[in-house]
């Protein structure tokens, strides 16, 4: 295969986790609530999607079971975002939020052997063991942090278990054919919700208000609320176009080069919360220390498990 073609599978991975990464600083800049916030980008993103070639005729091609199975998983992509930018309002910072995030390939490796049902290598544990000590550093920053954690790290934990999910049953299915039930499923959950809210708390809304102008990175172009133009990037560009290449690229690279880079996702939205909202201000060493303790962990984990995979690889196989 020619160099060319790896650079631009390399190049598009990189995009897209770029773009994952700033879904984060986006859940910052927007002022709705975590609940609005999702709201929005569900719908945004199953209608970018739909008009994708293949996906409709890739939904009709899905059995009863599978769109049940998929709107389940979709519930839990909600409750993913709900938590993961519930975790950024609540500590007003997206680098913590994204410190947490970065423990979910470890809890990977605790929720795949059940729904797999394989044995849990001690391996995964101590590196667990070794992820939680970093959390305990990051949260040291400060008890003002500990419901933005409790959220972050619950939002680790359903991505882990709906990415498991999805590798598990998706197949030969159309992969955007199987977002967009996912997504859509995760808009009627959260609608189903939303009299609950309008209910106990009079001062919920999902639209962008007006009063959000007053307050910094918001604005009005052509007329157009700035709230609507961070929603858009995040579901068309954040959401949809990181979904399209991240699968191009996934064609001609490997899965453990997949694996590793998309561990880079953290890495990126920390360095921007850093240049666009100055985070570096607010966190102390020890944010540094756990961040760092987390992100080895999760960059160490698929190094051993190649290593452990060669040497199965080399051991004599047994002759008939």
């Amino acid at each position: 295969m020619p160099n060319s073609t790896h650079s631009n599978a390399y190049l598009k991975l990189h995009i897209a986790i770029f773009l994952f990464g700033f879904t984060a600083i986006l859940g910052k800049l927007i002022a709705l609530q975590q609940i609005g916030l999702v709201w929005n980008r569900l719908w945004i993103s199953f209608i970018g999607l739909i008009v994708l070639p293949g996906v409709i005729k890739g939904i009709r091609q899905l059995s009863k079971q599978e769109l049940l199975r998929y709107s389940g998983i979709g519930v839990l992509v909600a409750l993913h975002w709900i938590t993961f930018y519930g975790s950024i309002k609540l500590g007003n910072s997206a680098s913590v939020t994204l410190a947490c995030l970065a423990t979910s390939p470890l809890f990977t490796s605790l929720v795949e052997p059940l729904i797999a049902k394989r044995k849990v290598l001690k391996t995964e544990v101590i590196l667990g063991l070794i992820t939680i000590l970093g959390v305990c550093f990051v949260s040291g920053i400060g008890s003002f942090y500990y419901p933005s954690i409790i959220a972050g790290i619950s939002s680790a934990l359903l991505a882990s278990t709906f990415s498991v999910l999805n590798k598990k049953y998706i197949a030969q299915n159309n992969t955007m054919s199987v977002s967009f039930i996912e997504f859509f499923s995760g808009w009627l959950f959260i609608c189903i919700l939303l009299p609950f809210y309008f209910y106990f708390d009079p001062a919920f809304h999902i639209i962008p208000d007006q009063s959000a102008l007053q307050q910094p990175w918001h604005f009005t172009l052509l007329g157009i609320h700035s709230d609507w133009i961070y929603l858009i990037v995040l579901g068309l560009l954040c959401t949809c176009l990181a979904f399209v290449i991240n699968l191009q690229a996934l064609k001609h690279v490997s899965a453990f080069t997949a694996n590793l880079s998309i561990n880079l996702e953290p890495v990126y939205g920390i360095i921007l919360a850093i240049l666009i909202f100055q985070e570096n201000r607010e966190l102390t060493t020890a944010f540094y220390l756990g961040t760092g303790l987390i992100l080895s962990c999760v960059i160490i984990h698929p190094l051993l498990l190649r290593n452990k995979r060669k040497k199965i690889a080399r051991m004599p196989q047994n002759q008939p």
